[in-house]
C-alpha cells in the first residue's frame, strides 16, 4: 500500500489535491470576507452644509440621515451656560464616561439663533478644565460651520461614582440640557464645530455613514467553494483506493502482474 501512496502517478495526485484544496479553501475566505464587508457601515452622500435649523428640530428626533451632516448656524454665543462634557477624548466615537476619565473635557456652548433657540455646539477639546481656551468664547455674532451629532442618552456612558463638579456633565443629551437651560427651547442633537473655535484642539467626527447590506450570495459563493474543496477530497480518497486495489489484485495474480 506504502508503495503504490509514493508512486509517481499517486503523488501527483497528492500535489494536484493540495494544490486544488489551498485555491478552493482560499477563494471561500475571499467570499466570505466580502459577505463580512457588505455588512459593515459605508460611507454616504456628503452634500455641502445646510442651515442646521432644518436638521435639528425643537422637541422631536433627529432623522437618521441628518447624523454626521455639514451645517451651518449664524447667532451669539451664550458663554454663562457654557459646560464641559468631562471624560472625553478628541473624538466622537470614542468612549466616554470612565472609560475615558481624565482624558479630557469637549467644551459645550449653546449658540443663540435669530429665532431665539438654543443650538449646542462643542467648539472643540481642551486636556484640562481650567485651559485658558474654555473661557475666551467668542463675542457677539459669529458663523459656526460643523457636523451634526445626534444626542447622548444620559446613561451611555458609564459614570463616574464620585459625581461630577458643577458645570460639568457626562453626556450631551438633550433631555438634561432643557433641565440645565431651564426655559430655553432647545434644538435636538449637538454640532461639532470645524474648525474649533480659537486656540481649542478639534474633535474627530465622521461624515455621514450609511448601513451596509449583507450580501447573503457572497456567503453561498463562499458555502460553494468549501463544498469543491470537501468534493475534491472525496474523489482523491476514491481515485487512491481503486489505485490500492489494483495493484494488490495485480500482485495476487502472477498474469495481471506480468501484463502490467
Amino acid at each position: 500500500m506504502l508503495r503504490t501512496l509514493l508512486s509517481p502517478r499517486v503523488m501527483g495526485l497528492h500535489l494536484l489535491t493540495i494544490g486544488v484544496l489551498i485555491a478552493f479553501i482560499l477563494l471561500g475566505r475571499w467570499q466570505l470576507g466580502v459577505f463580512q464587508d457588505s455588512g459593515k457601515p459605508q460611507a454616504a452622500a456628503d452634500p455641502g452644509p445646510v442651515t442646521v435649523a432644518t436638521l435639528a428640530p425643537v422637541g422631536a428626533q433627529m432623522s437618521g440621515e441628518a447624523v454626521g451632516r455639514r451645517v451651518a448656524a449664524e447667532g451669539v454665543y451664550e458663554p454663562d451656560r457654557q459646560l464641559l462634557v468631562a471624560d472625553r477624548r478628541a473624538d466622537v466615537d470614542a468612549p466616554g464616561g470612565k472609560a475615558s476619565q481624565d482624558d479630557g473635557y469637549w467644551v459645550l456652548t449653546p449658540l443663540r439663533l435669530d429665532d431665539g433657540t438654543l443650538m449646542p455646539v462643542v467648539r472643540g477639546w481642551v486636556a484640562t478644565s481650567d485651559d485658558p481656551a474654555v473661557s475666551a468664547v467668542p463675542q457677539g455674532r459669529v458663523a459656526v460651520a460643523g457636523r451634526l451629532r445626534p444626542q447622548q442618552g444620559t446613561d451611555s456612558v458609564q459614570r463616574r461614582s464620585e459625581g461630577l463638579p458643577a458645570g460639568q456633565v457626562q453626556t450631551v443629551s438633550t433631555g438634561e440640557l432643557i433641565n440645565l437651560w431651564t426655559g430655553q427651547k432647545v434644538r435636538t442633537g449637538y454640532v461639532v464645530a470645524q474648525p474649533p473655535s480659537g486656540s481649542l484642539t478639534q474633535i474627530k467626527v465622521a461624515p455621514p455613514e450609511v448601513g451596509g447590506t449583507l450580501t447573503w450570495r457572497n456567503l453561498a459563493y463562499a458555502a460553494n467553494w468549501w463544498i469543491f474543496a470537501g468534493f475534491a477530497v472525496f474523489m482523491w480518497f476514491h481515485f487512491v483506493r481503486d489505485a490500492v486495489r489494483a495493484d494488490r489484485d495485480r500482485a495476487k495474480s502472477p498474469q495481471m502482474a506480468l501484463e502490467g
